[in-house]
């Protein structure tokens, strides 16, 4: 699977979910059995996680994992705290364990995030 660009708006002090389904280039569902999914955004990439403005989504694999959907969240108390007309950098990493038992890490989504700042708060 090959790391895919995408930008996103995200509106200040809403809640978030962004649906990521994926497929192989043939058209069929990834099957996400057996993995796992984090995602962070950053100000920048040099940024430590402990930054303030360091995000986890929370990444949910939906049910049944043979559909290859993965639901990527932030709550409206997370999405308050953004700096308004700031761009972040953001990430979506796919984790599984080979028949080594060695982890496997794939990117399999990046971009920018800019973030759409809110009027009535």
């Amino acid at each position: 699977m090959s790391t895919n660009y995408e930008d996103i708006v995200i509106n200040q002090g809403t809640d978030v979910a962004i649906e990521i389904e994926l497929v192989h280039d043939s058209g069929s569902a990834f099957d996400l059995t057996n993995r796992s999914v984090t995602a962070k955004m950053k100000r920048r990439y040099a940024d430590s996680a402990n930054d303030p403005n360091t995000l986890e989504f929370t990444s949910v694999i939906a049910t049944p994992p043979g559909d290859g959907i993965v639901t990527l969240s932030l709550t409206n108390t997370q999405t308050d705290t953004l700096k308004t007309r700031g761009r972040y950098v953001y990430d979506v990493e796919l984790s599984f364990n080979d028949s080594d038992s060695n982890t496997i890490i794939e990117r399999i989504l990046e971009g920018q995030i800019e973030v759409s700042p809110s009027v009535t708060k």
